[in-house]
C-alpha cells in the first residue's frame, strides 16, 4: 500500500531543499524536451508535486494533469500563480486511473524510485500504459545506480554535507532498497526525515515497458540530449505505446 511521506512540513520546505532542481535554465530544458512529445495533445504528470515542471509546461500551452500522493504537496502547488489550469488526482499514480486519455505521460527527478518493489514499478508501467494514446509517450528521467562508485564494504553514498545540511543515502544492494535520510540544523536544533526507495537499471525499466506494451524509442544521458553513456548519472528515456498495445 502507498505511503504518503511528503507531509505539511517536508511539503512546506520542498521548492528549498530542491533549489538546484529549480534553476530556469534546468527546468527550460526539462520542458523543452517534453513540449513536442505532447504533440496538441494532454500531458500527464505522475507525482506532480508542487507544480516545478507541470507549470511551466502549462504555461508552454500544453495542457496538463497530475497525480500526487500527498494532498499537502498539492496544497503548495495551488498557491502558486497558474495552478488553476491544471488538474490534479490525489492518489497512487501506479494504480489509480483518471478519466481521458493522454499523449505524454512523465516522471521526472527520481520519483519512479518512491514505488519501494519491483512490482510497484511494473505496476506503475502497466498503468501509464491504459492511459497512453496509441503512439504515446511515457519519460522517465532517473539516477543510475550509482552502486559501483560506493567503496567496497560500504553501504553509505553522501549527497550533501554543509554546516546547516546533511543528506545520505543507506543502500541495500542484494535487494535495489535504499532509505535517503536528511537533516537539517536551525539555530542547534536537529530535524530530520527518512524515505525509503528502490533503484532501477535502465535494462530492468525496458522489460517493464515491454510487458506493459512501450518499447523504447530513445535514451539520453540528460535533458539536453546529452549521449547516455557508462559514466551518466542519470538517464531520460522516452518509451512508446505500440500499436494495438
Amino acid at each position: 500500500m502507498a505511503v504518503n511521506r511528503f507531509d505539511a512540513r517536508i511539503a512546506a520546505r520542498y521548492d528549498t531543499d530542491a533549489s538546484e532542481r529549480f534553476d530556469p535554465e534546468a527546468v527550460r530544458a526539462t520542458v523543452d524536451f517534453l513540449a513536442p512529445l505532447a504533440a496538441g495533445g494532454v500531458a500527464l504528470e505522475l507525482g506532480i508535486g508542487t507544480g516545478r515542471i507541470g507549470l511551466p509546461l502549462s504555461a508552454r500551452g500544453v495542457a496538463v494533469e497530475g497525480i500526487d500522493l500527498s494532498p499537502e504537496m498539492v496544497a503548495e502547488l495551488r498557491k502558486k500563480p497558474g495552478s488553476e489550469a491544471i488538474s490534479v488526482h490525489v492518489g497512487d499514480f501506479a494504480t489509480i486511473r483518471v478519466a481521458g486519455s493522454f499523449r505524454l505521460a512523465y516522471l521526472v527527478f527520481n520519483t519512479i524510485e518512491n514505488l519501494t518493489s519491483q512490482d510497484e514499478q511494473v505496476a506503475c508501467f502497466t498503468n501509464v500504459a491504459r492511459h497512453l494514446d496509441p503512439g504515446g509517450c511515457f519519460v522517465v528521467e532517473v539516477e543510475v545506480p550509482q552502486i559501483r562508485r560506493l567503496p567496497p564494504g560500504d553501504s553509505v553514498r553522501a549527497l550533501t554535507v554543509t554546516p546547516s545540511r546533511l543528506a545520505f543515502d543507506e543502500l541495500d544492494v542484494a535487494t535495489q532498497a535504499g532509505v535517503s535520510h536528511h537533516v537539517w540544523i536551525h539555530d542547534g536544533a536537529a530535524e530530520t526525515f527518512s524515505v525509503p526507495f528502490r533503484f532501477v537499471w535502465p535494462a530492468e525499466l525496458d522489460l517493464m515497458a515491454r510487458l506493459a506494451g512501450l518499447s523504447l524509442r530513445e535514451r539520453w544521458g540528460g535533458w539536453r540530449r546529452e549521449p547516455f553513456t557508462s559514466d551518466s548519472p542519470l538517464h531520460v528515456s522516452v518509451w512508446e505505446k505500440r500499436p494495438g498495445a
